[in-house]
């Protein structure tokens, strides 16, 4: 980490710094912020958050013990985080994928997509194109990327976009479905899913062969709010992906085939992540859309045995990330459905229910566990 001695004090919310444009240009350095800590509960272990500001241009560095955060100019409107080795992090933008040293906590390169011409201006919102999910190959080397492109209709495919991690450069690009949510890789690295939300599917890559195949995943049908949006691989190779918390889809991405575990949550469910064990699927339910018509919770769910433990949450949250002692489970307010989110996030404590919500700015979307 860098040595906190030498930065400015604390100051209240500056305005986030313009975005440069050029490839492989430094970013300014980060800016401290406070903003009021939240009550317990918190992890006594100490912790950073990754944080992507989906409203602004700016990543943060977040203690969820004191709330102080520090901002990092990425890219316009952040949206999902992936860790690599070598204290990197990859952010998927508008505008192109930043690499960030974590260790110096400085954007050491933007590198822009194939699609930049078919994205255009960068835009805001549930709709806006560019950079979706994002992933990092086991191995470090590679980057892939879903990135949503618009203005041909809903039949319009967007790409999985691959970056060699050395060269800096996008090097391949994969037809996929629509809204790329998320993306995932297999566990020995081999092949890489995109989770396509308006296609109802998982489109799986082969990255160095530059093939597709289209697995549908459609447990409830196609139509209204059953889509898919996030999904974790388990320790068997198997994709788990939760339907408005009324069933789980477990895939073979092997076959195509999955089966649906029953849900009971009764909400429409979006990020997920699993605990540090792999023994536990955390699953944010935003509330009532569609078919769900509870109210906003968090599962957490054994995914071996699919028992459920549901904590009711009074406010709507996006994603999700697991404390290191796996007792603690960090959410963000910035939902991206219908703009119906709020500047902030909030702490669970998995063994007592109890919430404590705090205030971050600018739509707060990802949020993952800085590894030490």
């Amino acid at each position: 980490m860098v040595d906190c001695s030498s930065r400015p004090a604390p100051v209240a919310m500056p305005t986030a710094t313009p975005t440069p444009t050029q490839t492989q240009a430094p970013a300014p350095t980060t800016t401290p912020t406070t903003v009021p800590a939240p009550e317990s509960p918190v992890s006594k272990a100490k912790s950073t958050l990754l944080v992507t500001h989906s409203k602004s241009d700016y990543m943060s560095f977040l203690d969820p013990a004191t709330v102080q955060f520090e901002k990092l100019t990425v890219g316009k409107a952040p949206f999902a985080i992936a860790e690599g080795p070598n204290h990197l992090a990859y952010i998927s933008t508008a505008e192109g994928v930043a690499v960030v040293d974590t260790q110096q906590r400085k954007r050491v390169a933007l590198v822009p997509y194939k699609a930049a011409d078919a994205i255009g201006k960068p835009q805001y919102g549930e709709y806006g194109p560019g950079g979706m999910g994002i992933a990092v190959s086991p191995d470090g080397k590679f980057v892939y990327v879903g990135v949503y492109v618009t203005g041909g209709g809903r039949g319009m495919k967007s790409q999985l976009e691959i970056m060699d991690a050395e060269k800096l450069a996008m090097t391949g690009s994969v037809a996929v479905g629509v809204r790329p949510f998320d993306v995932v890789i297999s566990l020995d690295g081999r092949e890489v899913y995109s989770i396509d939300h308006d296609s109802y599917s998982v489109t799986a890559v082969d990255p160095l062969q530059l093939k597709a195949r289209t697995l549908e995943v459609a447990p409830f049908g196609k139509g209204g709010f059953e889509k898919p949006h996030y999904a974790a691989v388990r320790a068997d190779g198997r994709l788990l992906l939760p339907y408005q918390g009324r069933g789980l889809v477990v895939l073979d991405p092997t076959s195509g085939k999955y089966e649906t575990k029953p849900l009971t949550g009764n909400t429409h469910q979006e990020g997920v992540a699993l605990t540090a064990d792999g023994k536990q699927l955390l699953i944010v339910g935003i509330g009532a859309a569609g078919s769900a018509t509870g109210k906003p919770n968090l599962t957490v769910l054994d995914v071996e045995t699919y028992a459920e433990k549901i904590i009711p949450l009074e406010r709507m949250h996006q994603m999700v990330a697991a404390s290191a002692d796996r007792r603690y489970a960090y959410l963000t307010g910035g939902v991206t459905y219908a703009d119906t989110g709020w500047n902030g996030m909030s702490v669970v404590d998995l063994v007592s229910g109890a919430v404590r919500d705090f205030v971050v700015p600018d739509y707060p979307l990802d949020v993952q566990l800085l590894s030490e």
